[in-house]
């Protein structure tokens, strides 16, 4: 066993970073008593970019072999917008359709989401071209691990010449904005968000 420490994901992650997505989606807490099927919120947050965009995705190893967080991104919000559609939804549709009427229920409203990626695109945010997620499972927050990812995924979208990322979050989640707001992100202006914020910064230290 070896101290934890911050590497590139590796296919065998999957059902680890599933997992994280899973339990950390219900604004910071455990979403797995809202969604039927487990595999609905690692759909649309996470496997399309480990799949779509392996070079941006970044685990925390716990010094086992075993992802105990991770942060994913995209260089290019418009671009991974409609690679989701074209690429990433032929494959996922048979098992998530889109809703039939109204999203009247948890898992009919992310299916919603899942079926329009260009929800992602907002030309007020043309500044910050790049998108991440972050997720630690609860056990491993709160001890530097965190800010530690977000600084190596900062390294490699600034190595590929990425000037700033952003990322939206829910507004409930206070104690996310806080970390956020302590590693230099600030508030982006996008009208009618809902019950979301959006962050950015430039990808420079």
């Amino acid at each position: 066993m070896t101290r934890p420490f911050i590497r590139r994901y590796r296919p065998s992650d999957r059902p680890a970073v599933a997992g994280i997505c899973v339990r950390t989606a219900h604004e910071g807490g455990d979403a797995s008593g809202l969604y039927p099927d487990p595999e609905l919120l690692p759909v649309i947050f996470a496997y399309p970019y480990v799949e779509l965009e392996p070079d941006f995705a970044f685990v925390l190893d716990d010094g086992t072999g075993q992802a105990v967080g991770y942060v994913l991104g995209a260089p290019d919000t418009a671009a991974f917008a409609a690679r989701f559609r074209r690429e990433w939804l032929p494959r996922v549709t048979p098992r998530f359709p889109p809703p039939a009427g109204a999203a009247d229920t948890p898992a009919d409203g992310m299916a919603a989401l899942l079926h329009t990626p260009e929800r992602m695109v907002h030309g007020e945010l043309s500044g910050h071209p790049a998108h991440l997620h972050i997720d630690l499972l609860p056990s491993w927050q709160g001890q530097g691990y965190g800010r530690s990812l977000i600084h190596t995924l900062l390294a490699a979208l600034h190595e590929h010449g990425v000037p700033a990322v952003h990322l939206c979050m829910v507004q409930a989640n206070t104690s996310a904005r806080a970390f956020y707001d302590r590693l230099g992100f600030t508030q982006l202006n996008v009208p009618d968000p809902g019950p979301v914020w959006y962050l950015g910064r430039p990808t420079a230290r």
